[in-house]
């Protein structure tokens, strides 16, 4: 009955690892952030920043440009009134029209210096997407591989399951003939238990991924995930590394960016201590019934302004040392994340040099327990070896599978996370690996 039960658990974990290709969309790492790009809250939001500065560089725009006012009234009286001689003093209707243009500026230009800021805010807020997209990356390779890396484990929790259903018939077989005590059956149908009970512990390890997966990405529920060997060959050594970063970092670039603001936003804050100019221009038109004859039916009007803020109370010297003090922040803000990208980065290579290395050594270690794992069991066939020296051998056997599958993904990630800090991994996964 054990048997049956194992056999039939195996089964459906195959069945449920390997649904046929057109009952699921099958999905690559590449498909599935292009899939995320178009689900995903935070780029989303991220994209509207950058909308939103574009918006302010038309409004710098706007601030250039003259404005054009029309404008006309119409009024209609009680009645005429007429002096002695017969001219209009109040006329039954009239009305009037025209058109304002009106244009002014500081004499320091700073609206340029106002139009340049808002091209340089819309150029970090392109910075800044590009940042989000490449976390997002992250985020969504995470739980591809984590995806993948528990699939494997319930794979190799399956395969533990049927090694013992095979070694409790041998087991039991062995009972039959006197070769060994009920005790020795016992003991592997307590330990085929215990591999039955990690069987569900992985299956719902395998669920909680896949539905962590579907979260991150908005992909349908029903899917398979595509396996490819990521080229990985060549990773730079650690000082081409760091300079790759301090290039190619988009949230350096932002920083760096926002250092640049703050420069030109000091100088427009000087340049509110300049004079202001303005041009004005009026066409007027004027009309009533009855017409008085000194009615002027057209006119037009121009003239030219001069304004200097002569005092507003500090106001002017305060926005001008609040400018200087963001400026300061910025530079600041730019040196402390140079030293965190070092560090990140710092880690990240380690942490692949040491993933690199382990899984060689796993690699080895599971040829060896796959062999000694055979060749206990066949001299427990023949009475050469102990169920214990079988429970060990398997012991040493699922650890290495476990391992050597946890070393495989934390290898792949590790590469990942290097592209990441190294400012390379959005140009890695949208020009194809």
């Amino acid at each position: 009955m054990k048997t049956l039960r194992s056999c039939l658990m195996i089964l459906l974990a195959v069945f449920v690892m390997n649904a046929p290709a057109g009952f699921a969309q099958e999905y690559s790492l590449r498909d599935l952030y292009a899939e995320a790009v178009k689900n995903s809250e935070k780029i989303k939001y991220a994209e509207e920043n950058l909308y939103i500065a574009q918006m302010g560089r038309m409004k710098a725009w706007a601030v250039l440009l003259p404005k054009v006012t029309a404008f006309g009234s119409y009024n209609r009286y009680s009645e005429a009134i007429f002096t002695v001689s017969g001219a209009v003093l109040q006329p039954n209707e009239g009305g009037n029209w025209g058109v304002r243009a009106d244009e002014s500026f500081s004499l320091s230009i700073r609206e340029l210096d106002a139009l340049k800021i808002s091209g340089q805010l819309v150029t970090k807020s392109e910075f800044d997407l590009e940042n989000t997209k490449s976390d997002f990356i992250l985020s969504v390779a995470t739980a591809y591989y984590d995806t993948l890396k528990t699939k494997k484990a319930l794979e190799i929790a399956a395969a533990n399951v049927e090694r013992l259903t095979q070694y409790r018939f041998f087991v039991e077989k062995r009972l039959k003939v006197g070769e060994v005590t009920r005790t020795a059956l016992l003991r592997a149908d307590g330990e085929l238990s215990g591999a039955q009970s990690d069987y569900l512990r992985a299956t719902n390890a395998f669920q909680l991924a896949r539905a962590a997966l579907v979260r991150v990405t908005g992909i349908e529920e029903n899917f398979r995930l595509k396996e490819e060997a990521l080229d990985f060959s060549g990773v730079d050594p650690f000082d081409r590394l760091r300079q790759t970063a301090f290039q190619m970092r988009p949230d350096l670039k932002s920083y760096n960016m926002q250092i640049q603001v703050a420069e030109r936003q000091v100088k427009y804050a000087r340049g509110a201590f300049w004079p202001y100019v303005g041009f004005y221009a009026i066409y007027n038109g004027a009309d009533q019934n009855p017409a008085a004859a000194n009615l002027v039916r057209e006119s037009m009007l121009a003239g030219v302004a001069l304004t200097f803020p002569f005092f507003e109370g500090g106001l002017r010297v305060a926005e001008l040392k609040e400018a200087k003090s963001k400026e300061r922040q910025s530079r600041l803000a730019f040196d402390d994340l140079k030293k965190n990208v070092e560090i990140e980065l710092r880690g990240a290579w380690l942490d692949l040099e040491t993933q690199k290395g382990t899984l060689k050594f796993l690699e080895d270690q599971l040829v060896f327990a796959h062999d000694n794992y055979n060749a206990v069991l066949r001299q427990y066939q023949n009475g050469l070896a102990t169920s214990l020296d079988v429970m060990d051998a398997n012991t040493l056997l699922l650890t290495s599978e476990r391992n050597t599958v946890e070393a495989l993904y934390g290898y792949q990630l590790a590469h990942l996370r290097v592209r990441k800090a190294s400012g390379t991994l959005l140009q890695f996964i949208q020009e194809g690996y």
